[in-house]
């Protein structure tokens, strides 16, 4: 039961980002573009996402398990460090440049986008070099 309602969160996941043309690196990079030709209507849709997630958060930090009784944790950690800066800047000059990040670029895959599938190469050799360079230190 667990799998499929994380599947069907998934599916709902990608629902939202499809309607709400989160999935279109076009309308992203139009919203990015505050000096051009401007686009705020994701703006509207960004806010709504932190508004229902900062209720769900509420929620979440009350309880000891989900709905189906599984356990989880919230991170405790509130530290801003070198590694959390320079991972920002970086998923940020990677979404500013492209118009995609990981949701949008897996619906983009499984949409037949090539784009979405260099991206998603790309953060997975990221990901990968990332943690060869955590190893080696």
């Amino acid at each position: 039961m667990t799998k499929f309602i994380a599947f069907l969160s998934g599916l709902l996941f990608s629902a939202g980002l499809i309607i709400g043309k989160m999935s279109d690196p076009q309308k992203i990079l139009a919203f990015l573009d505050i000096t051009g030709n401007w686009d705020p209507s994701l703006f509207v849709l960004m806010i709504s996402a932190l508004c229902i997630s900062a209720v769900g958060y509420l929620f979440a930090r009350q309880r000891q398990h989900t709905l189906l009784g599984c356990t989880f944790s919230i991170p405790k950690n509130r530290k801003i460090d070198k590694p959390l800066v320079i991972g920002s800047i970086l998923f940020g000059i990677g979404w500013g440049l492209v118009g995609i990040c990981p949701g949008p670029g897996l619906i983009l895959v499984g949409g037949g986008f090539y784009q979405g599938a260099i991206f998603v190469v790309a953060m997975i050799v990221g990901s990968f070099l990332i943690g060869q360079i955590r190893k080696s230190r």
